[in-house]
């Protein structure tokens, strides 16, 4: 692989390395599309702080190396642009039926609509995350984690650009209308919703953005990772690139909840509280009880593996046949790559029993891509659970079974409990509460998150960071809300 920089061109109205100025018909494309998503940003971006400086980091290069920089800037004005990480000389495709053939460049004709389809879905949860995250600057706990939200959505938005430039470029008028479609849909609207049911829930609350950042952008790097194998090179070294800074939005969900996780404790040790569902008096001490994360965790979770489709799937194996979409990290696993006699062990519903049940791996590349999502999350929360047991806490938050509260796949509209055990629904919804958040839970959240605009400062219900963006001091004014 190539490891010269590639310059970004900010000379242009759209920024990229691309050669956009070279290709007129598709810059008078994109230049057409730019109002409208200008328009959409102001209308659905971060409610109430479109004129308010903010420290974001912006892409200047694709390479490993010093890839952005940071400097002021109003959110509307941020240099949105199309970057595609570097060409890999004589790559060829890793797996599918074309298996060793050079990559494509271009479309191929007979997988037109499924590249099409790939494309428009993962475009269509870019603008949704951004919808879903637009009042949460009104309750930020700290300037810190202002500029962090706004940072994940403007880079939101950058990947939305990421997709249209592929649907523009590559599929005429088809792509300039699915691009117009991009804008149009919004998260939750009963007309017009989002496609995927997760960026169509509502994100009222900082526990529960930060629950996304960690479970569901979690989802978008392994479908981001499994495009990125993909033969047709362009999609391949575009959502490599946005892997680059989808490993920003996961870092905020990890730390964010661990931070949350960690004021809890501290203060709870401060007051002498051992017991973790002593709720009353932790919530009386202005904190987030652990057992209201444990049913966050577990809804933001069962949403999340909800994404993944259906665990036997020939949509999956169609895309990995032709060599669109591959497995997580494809080129590391130990196999043909192709998967004609070969099977894959998925959890399936046998005579009121999961068990592992081998189907024919071309078939159950979902699973095996979820599979491999459970043990991702089971990493970051073991690190949760290890601030808990330093601050002598005993509590242990668990990821719940994968049956759990599911609405699509394999345990769709099953009743079973975070431990997997199948019960009658009756017997299920007389114990939702002790799952899932409540309406008290959520009261409680609403109540406890308030603005803190203070440099350096934080809410009471989280603490500080251990080191800062950029290097910056706590004290650092992240975002300018005061001109």
């Amino acid at each position: 692989m190539s490891q010269a920089i590639v310059e970004v061109d900010y000379d242009e109205l759209i920024p990229n390395n691309v050669g956009l100025a070279d290709d007129r018909r598709l810059r008078r494309a994109l230049e057409s599309w730019h109002p409208g998503y200008i328009d959409w940003w102001k209308q659905m971006g971060p409610n109430g702080f479109q004129d308010v400086d903010v420290y974001l980091r912006t892409a200047v290069g694709v390479s490993r190396d010093g890839w952005a920089k940071f400097d002021y800037v109003k959110l509307p004005e941020y240099r949105w642009g199309i970057l595609l990480a570097p060409a890999e000389e004589g790559r060829r495709i890793a797996f599918g039926r074309h298996k060793g053939e050079p990559v494509w460049q271009d479309v191929p004709g007979e997988y037109r609509a499924m590249l099409r389809r790939l494309l428009v879905v993962q475009g269509d949860t870019e603008p949704a995350s951004v919808e879903q995250q637009r009042h949460l600057g009104s309750t930020a706990p700290s300037l810190y984690d202002m500029r962090n939200v706004f940072q994940v959505n403007v880079e939101e938005g950058r990947h939305l650009w990421a997709m249209v430039y592929l649907l523009q470029k590559y599929f005429g008028r088809d792509g300039r209308e699915e691009a117009e479609m991009l804008l149009q849909r919004r998260s939750g609207d009963a007309d017009r919703p989002r496609m995927l049911g997760a960026f169509n829930e509502r994100t009222p609350d900082w526990l529960s953005f930060f629950m996304f950042t960690f479970f569901t952008d979690r989802d978008g790097k392994m479908q981001l990772e499994s495009l990125a194998q993909s033969g047709f090179d362009p999609l391949s070294r575009t959502t490599r690139f946005m892997l680059t800074e989808e490993a920003h939005h996961m870092f905020v969900g990890t730390t964010g909840v661990a931070r949350t996780i960690e004021q809890t404790c501290r203060v709870m040790r401060e007051n002498g509280i051992e017991d973790p569902y002593a709720t009353e008096k932790v919530r009386a001490l202005g904190v987030i009880d652990l057992p209201t994360i444990q049913r966050k965790v577990n809804f933001h979770f069962s949403v999340s593996l909800d994404l993944f489709g259906a665990d036997v799937s020939t949509n999956a194996a169609n895309y990995f046949n032709a060599g669109l979409k591959g497995r997580f990290r494809e080129t590391s696993i130990e196999d043909d790559h192709q998967l004609m006699d070969t099977t894959y062990p998925i959890t399936k519903l046998v005579n009121g029993d999961f068990v592992r049940v081998d189907e024919p791996a071309i078939n159950a590349i979902n699973a095996r891509l979820r599979d491999d999502y459970v043990v991702d999350c089971e990493k970051g929360v073991e690190r949760w659970n290890r601030s808990i047991s330093s601050a002598g806490i005993e509590f242990e938050i668990r990821l719940p079974h994968v049956a759990f509260n599911r609405k699509v796949g394999e345990f769709a509209q099953l009743t079973v409990t975070p431990d997997g055990a199948l019960i009658a629904d009756d017997a299920w919804q007389a114990q939702r509460d002790d799952w899932l958040p409540t309406a008290d839970d959520l009261q409680h959240l609403h109540d406890v998150m308030h603005q803190v605009v203070e440099p350096g400062e934080f809410a009471r219900w989280i603490g500080p960071p251990k080191t800062y963006i950029d290097n910056k001091p706590g004290s650092f004014e992240f975002v300018k809300l005061h001109g």
